[in-house]
């Protein structure tokens, strides 16, 4: 017999196996010896009190033989031969399994990735961080395996209705993810240990007989009759298609800008812009475990946050326990800031994006010519202000926590995880008035909501601006097909479909669907 039943444990319990089955066995009035194993279906942490819990969802084995949970494997086919060929642009997670998903259908991927492998981009991003010097196809943002390789890792979504959750954790699984992910409630793989997941993906697809290509950014659509006949590389080279998953992420800006050149339809999104704020860890442990120190029972404390400010949202974006501030910058004049945690979180800071919506209406104030564009050149404007404040190589402005919020220049700096650096600076001269002022208002309001949060110990970093796309691609909801351009098949974060691995990956599974099911209709 199997009974599924939730537990509430001991942080000092919750990897005692035993202890675990004398709760169970208790709760469901049996022998200790009649509970022959347990399967975890969910874990998570209920913090709100002075002592922790977890929260265990288990399915109990009673009076039968227990069985190891086992991930179930997709086999996929042999493609190289395949009738069809789509083009995918972009290795993110939107690309790679939108690319998995047409193996599975016996359709051909030829992804054109912009950015350098997996491993070469590591040597991108040390120059970018300690030397100033930044390539603008491999960075944090561009590269094998898209934005989320180098920052950060988490898998938590709350996008149930795009797609299979459970499915898209089982290929990271069966990818070399460890299975933990499959039970906690913010699943998170780790910086350290997405690299080798995204090269093994790779090797499934170009095993199956999909081509990758490296160092192709697009640089042109050939079009006929409303139709992408072709994709042009910047080196000249042509990839004819007979449909284009285009996957390019939310800082593809020179994406954005073809198609607004070629009249192919696009609109202004909303999105979120900011700062990144930086705690002690410990500092955040003992405001959220309600303990001087957090020891080594529990993990590193994160923390959410929102509140409307002069009617406009005020949120936290990205929290990364234990983690570390980088310079997500694409450009050589721009600055931009991103979080991430390695696998442990066991870094002696935290940090999170701290963002206020933006929406059509700011714009017009800041922006001389309105289009569809004016979202993206409204970051640009901030991105390239907080550089100059910076003085350069990506050194970041920035100032204390209490002093940002009393307009004051930092006379000091507090330690910092960000490596190139930070410069005392006045955020009210880099952001925008509404963005400072309801950051200002807002930090008042989160440190009446976590005692000790509005502190001098903590340091604001400027800017925090690539949150999601300011640009929607525009499809059709059931073919998701571009309205204008029929073999266009707008996918993911860059798109304004998803905000994160999962619900990319969902995105571009989703989109991979679609176009199978199209190509069913013809051969019929």
């Amino acid at each position: 017999m199997q009974k599924s039943l939730t537990i509430k444990i001991l942080p000092s319990e919750v990897d005692n196996e035993s202890a675990v089955k004398m709760h169970a066995a208790a709760l469901l009035s049996v022998g200790l010896n009649a509970v022959t194993g347990f399967h975890v279906i969910k874990k998570s942490l209920d913090a709100r009190s002075k002592q922790a819990w977890f929260i265990l969802s288990l399915l109990v084995f009673i009076e039968e033989p227990f069985y190891t949970r086992t991930v179930q494997t997709i086999h996929y086919k042999e493609v190289g031969d395949a009738l069809h060929k789509v083009i995918v642009i972009g290795s993110g997670p939107a690309g790679l399994f939108a690319s998995l998903k047409l193996i599975e259908a016996g359709i051909k991927p030829i992804i054109l990735e912009r950015g350098k492998e997996v491993r070469a981009r590591r040597r991108d991003l040390a120059a970018l961080n300690k030397e100033g010097v930044i390539n603008e196809d491999s960075n944090y943002c561009f590269g094998e395996g898209g934005a989320g390789t180098y920052s950060d890792g988490k898998l938590y979504t709350r996008s149930n209705k795009r797609g299979n959750i459970n499915r898209i954790l089982n290929l990271f699984v069966q990818f070399g993810a460890e299975d933990k992910i499959l039970y906690e409630a913010h699943p998170h793989i780790g910086t350290n240990k997405l690299p080798q997941i995204i090269t093994s993906i790779r090797k499934k697809i170009t095993a199956c007989g999909g081509e990758f290509f490296f160092e192709k950014r697009v640089t042109d659509f050939i079009l006929m009759n409303d139709r992408i006949a072709a994709v042009k590389t910047f080196d000249g080279d042509t990839f004819k298609a007979e449909a284009v998953v285009l996957a390019t992420g939310h800082s593809a800006r020179d994406i954005f800008q073809l198609l607004y050149d070629k009249n192919i339809l696009i609109a202004l999104k909303p999105f979120a812009l900011g700062v990144r704020v930086e705690h002690p860890q410990q500092l955040i442990d003992s405001i959220q475990y309600h303990v001087l120190q957090r020891g080594t029972l529990l993990p590193p404390a994160s923390y959410s946050l929102v509140q409307q400010v002069h009617r406009r949202g005020v949120f936290s974006f990205c929290m990364c326990p234990g983690g570390i501030i980088a310079p997500a910058a694409t450009n050589p004049s721009e600055l931009v800031v991103n979080g991430w945690s390695p696998s442990k979180r066991n870094n002696p800071y935290a940090n999170s994006g701290m963002v206020v919506s933006v929406e059509a209406s700011d714009l017009t104030q800041h922006i001389n010519k309105y289009s569809a564009l004016s979202g993206m050149y409204f970051q640009q404007q901030v991105e390239r202000k907080a550089f100059q404040y910076g003085g350069g190589n990506f050194v970041a402005p920035a100032q204390r926590l209490v002093d940002f919020v009393d307009n004051k220049v930092s006379a000091s700096m507090p330690g910092c995880s960000y490596v190139p650096g930070v410069r005392s600076a006045s955020m009210k001269e880099v952001l925008p008035d509404f963005i400072y002022n309801c950051l200002k208002d807002g930090f008042k309001e989160f440190g009446k909501k976590m005692k000790g949060y509005l502190t001098n110990e903590a340091l604001v970093v400027a800017t925090e601006s690539r949150t999601s796309s300011p640009v929607r691609i525009p499809r059709d909801d059931k073919t998701l097909q571009h309205p204008q351009i029929s073999n266009l098949y707008p996918c993911s974060e860059g798109a304004g479909y998803a905000g994160g691995i999962i619900s990319a990956a969902m995105d571009g599974e989703r989109v991979a669907e679609a176009i199978a099911l199209k190509f069913v209709r013809y051969e019929v």
